[in-house]
């Protein structure tokens, strides 16, 4: 008799996997009603502009309720509206208690996800500059405004990262500064614009993510801090949005050693961290949400599915796997049997479950998901306004050597503007090209300009030239975008300032610390953002046809 109950037994856990994504759960199963709405907990992406088969059967099957989009999902405001009200409607017909949160990455400046249409609004670092959290709420809130109108209704952002480490290659201007007061007060005005308009926020990366000088989407960075610097830097602004009313906090794939005991633990799968950190030393009430688990710093060295199991373990309520439907049907099956046998706490994931339930009854109901609506063109042209005003107060003169600046904008004045065609961008940052415009930039604001890129063949004899002063300059402009250490960039300063007769004026279109390697410059003014407008305004402030007003919000040692 026992072994035919075990046989039975076993039959039923082989057939509870193998039909868990046709939708049949065994009913004799003890925790049916988590499994059945496990995709409660996944926040899931997918490639393409509209729903994919396999999207719509983890909405159906395994109650999906959570999506990330990207770039590749988004063209225009009427197509992006579209998307999100097929996948609403989706999971309407699926019979959602709720509708699907539907987030993105919107922190503006280098990390925007929205398509043609929206508004390139000025990113963190630059609103840092201005010290206005009234600029910092605004911007949030027209952003707001944009991602209700195309139907997302909750942002990954704003990044409250204290950046501190010039070296860190994919924070940077993300971050609002290196003050952790003024990142704690520019974090929580954000938040608040948000907020303002039904946009549910996140503050990220938990515990602190600006202190490394390693991109997690490539490897595990360490913050080998003390816990009593953490809580006088990192933790500030944290402290400071939680008391405040978050929402949402995503985790770092960060390992922190004062923490963490285990060895090359990440923050996301530490139970120290998202437990004894945050919930317990912090009071977070919120909903925890990791990071996408097919990062490196995650999938290499556990795997994803096992990640997610590490992450619900640890304490998280959102496991996010961004891309790969195969791995996401992995972590489906490793989450279901871990709770199945007993390797996740079932009071844990309810609570989890409990926590998004009444976030989202907080932030949507079902008309506003399914009502078509994009933002009008009076509207539009608001914000753009707005935008083009934060661009000059954030904007950043840093260096006017012997008053050189303004250059004349006569027709026999001529400047050379140069450039590299070779952009670092970060995995997560925007991919749009931004440097084959600079060229119809330049002459739109001077005419008479000359536009070189250094990689060009032509370039070596135009450089000749200029050394040999057969042609005359007023100034050399080289822009330049995060350069690093090495860069020929750094090497061409040096060689004309030692045989050109004009000065050389930097424009760092995206990091100010590019003026670290640089500092020979004679001019140098700082953009934050890589966009046309913040090029324009830019390059017209060398001219004397603008002014801009930012202070720069980190420290450049060697200045």
């Amino acid at each position: 008799m026992s072994c035919l109950i075990y046989c039975i037994s076993s039959i039923k856990q082989r057939l509870f996997k193998k039909t868990l994504f046709n939708g049949v759960i065994p009913i004799t199963f003890q925790n049916r009603d988590l499994i059945q709405n496990i995709g409660q907990l996944m926040v899931f992406g997918f490639y393409g502009k509209k729903m994919t088969p396999e999207l719509k059967q983890f909405i159906n099957k395994n109650k999906l309720g959570n999506i990330i989009l990207f770039s590749r999902n988004m063209d225009d405001q009427l197509q992006i509206r579209q998307l999100t009200m097929e996948l609403q409607g989706e999971a309407k017909r699926a019979g959602h208690k709720h509708p699907l949160l539907i987030c993105t990455d919107q922190e503006n400046g280098a990390v925007r996800r929205l398509g043609s249409g929206s508004t390139e609004f000025p990113g963190s670092m630059l609103i840092g500059a201005t010290y206005s959290t009234a600029n910092a709420f605004e911007i949030s809130r027209m952003t707001a405004e944009e991602l209700k109108s195309v139907g997302i209704n909750w942002n990954l952002a704003p990044v409250v990262d204290v950046n501190n480490n010039p070296a860190n290659p994919v924070i940077c201007t993300r971050s609002f500064g290196e003050d952790p007061q003024v990142v704690a007060e520019m974090g929580e005005a954000f938040m608040r614009g948000m907020q303002s308009e039904g946009i549910v926020s996140t503050l990220k990366h938990f515990p602190g993510h600006g202190d490394t000088g390693v991109d997690s989407h490539l490897d595990l960075p360490v913050i080998p801090h003390n816990l009593e610097r953490l809580e006088s830097v990192e933790l500030v602004p944290f402290r400071k949005c939680i008391k405040a009313g978050t929402d949402v906090i995503m985790s770092a794939h960060v390992y922190f050693p004062a923490i963490e005991k285990q060895y090359g633990l990440p923050a996301t799968l530490s139970k120290a961290v998202l437990t004894g950190l945050l919930r317990e030393r912090l009071h977070f009430q919120g909903v925890i949400t990791t990071d996408c688990l097919e990062m490196k710093a995650i999938d290499d060295r556990f795997g994803t599915a096992q990640g997610a199991v590490m992450a619900f373990q640890a304490g998280a309520d959102f496991a996010m796997v961004s891309h790969t439907f195969e791995k996401q049907k992995e972590t489906l099956e490793a989450v279901t049997s871990a709770l199945e046998n007993g390797k996740i706490d079932t009071q844990s994931v309810r609570n989890s479950m409990e926590r998004i339930d009444r976030l989202k009854d907080k932030y949507l109901d079902w008309g506003q998901a399914l009502k078509k609506e994009v933002i009008s063109v009076e509207k539009g042209e608001e914000h753009w306004t707005t935008a083009e005003k934060v661009y000059h107060e954030g904007i950043t003169l840093l260096t006017n050597k012997q008053d050189l600046l303004p250059l004349s904008d006569r027709k026999n004045s001529k400047t050379l503007f140069l450039y590299s065609g070779m952009v670092f961008a970060a995995k997560v940052e925007d991919q749009k090209d931004q440097i084959s415009v600079f060229e119809s930039i330049v002459k739109s604001v001077h005419t008479e300009s000359e536009v070189a890129k250094i990689e060009d063949p032509s370039f070596n004899v135009l450089l000749k030239n200029v050394i040999s002063t057969t042609e005359s300059y007023q100034a050399v402009v080289l822009l330049t975008v995060s350069i690093t250490k090495g860069s020929s960039q750094i090497d061409l300063l040096t060689q004309l300032k030692k045989t050109c007769n004009c000065p050389i004026i930097v424009i760092a279109a995206k990091s100010p610390y590019d003026l670290r390697l640089l500092p020979q410059a004679d001019g140098y003014i700082c953009t934050y953002d890589f966009n046309p407008l913040s090029l324009k305004i830019a390059i017209r402030t060398l001219f004397g046809l603008d002014k801009v007003y930012g202070r720069l919000p980190i420290s450049l040692n060697n200045t």
